[in-house]
């Protein structure tokens, strides 16, 4: 089913132009997989009986035969589930079993991103183990190996990620991305931490990756000295 890089979904809904709507927000997000479009939640059960690997649900809540709410309780090792209805006082409901989120119809792209970012957060450490990150920016996400990142700088309320391709600025506090972040990486200034896989040289309070500079504070320098065996 979901591969280290994607996240496979099914959406279960009973309305085809709902259907259409979340097959083409799927389709321009590269991290998820759609493995399959069900009806009801008959058609569903039966699908995660024989793929137990599902990652995610989209789920309708108000279907004639039963209700997604009902169907979801129902299940012995549920995938994670944002719920999706035109019926804004469902929400309450689906929260009670631990939805990742609640969808309102007519569903927006950019709300939907929020949504699917969500479960990305709760998959932050697998997202290490498996040697991605995937960062939100604007109404965008961006997949990036762990090991195409030069070093990350602090700008406020956000944190400014350099890759050997790209920049991406992502909405985070700097000590929760650091978090993220394997061993190889060492903070080395109050607004920067550098990949050492990819430093080239240390000369006095500046370390350089490629053609950047990173500055070393005087707080940082004996652990910089240390990582360093100097």
């Amino acid at each position: 089913m979901s591969s280290n890089n994607t996240i496979s979904c099914i959406i279960v809904d009973d309305e085809v132009s709902s259907q259409r709507v979340l097959q083409r927000f799927i389709d321009d997000t590269e991290i998820l997989a759609l493995e399959k479009v069900c009806n009801n939640p008959a058609e569903a059960f039966k699908f995660l009986q024989l793929n137990p690997g599902v990652d995610l649900l989209f789920l309708d809540i108000n279907m004639p035969q039963q209700s997604g709410l009902d169907f979801y309780k129902g299940l012995t090792h549920p995938p994670k589930v944002i719920f999706t209805t035109a019926y804004p006082q469902y929400a309450v409901d689906g929260f009670e079993v631990n939805a990742v989120d609640y969808l309102l119809k007519p569903i927006a792209y950019e709300r939907f991103l929020t949504a699917v970012h969500k479960v990305l957060t709760l998959n932050s450490d697998k997202q290490v183990d498996t040697g991605f990150l995937v960062l939100k920016e604007n109404k965008v996400l961006h997949k990036i190996a762990v090991d195409t990142i030069l070093f990350v700088e602090a700008l406020g309320d956000y944190v400014k990620v350099h890759t050997t391709n790209r920049t991406v600025v992502t909405h985070s506090t700097f000590g929760k991305f650091l978090e993220r972040l394997p061993n190889n990486f060492l903070r080395v200034h109050k607004s920067f931490s550098v990949n050492l896989n990819h430093m080239s040289q240390l000369v006095g309070n500046q370390i350089s990756i490629g053609d950047q500079n990173i500055p070393v504070g005087q707080t940082y320098k004996k652990a910089v000295l240390k990582a360093l065996n100097l």
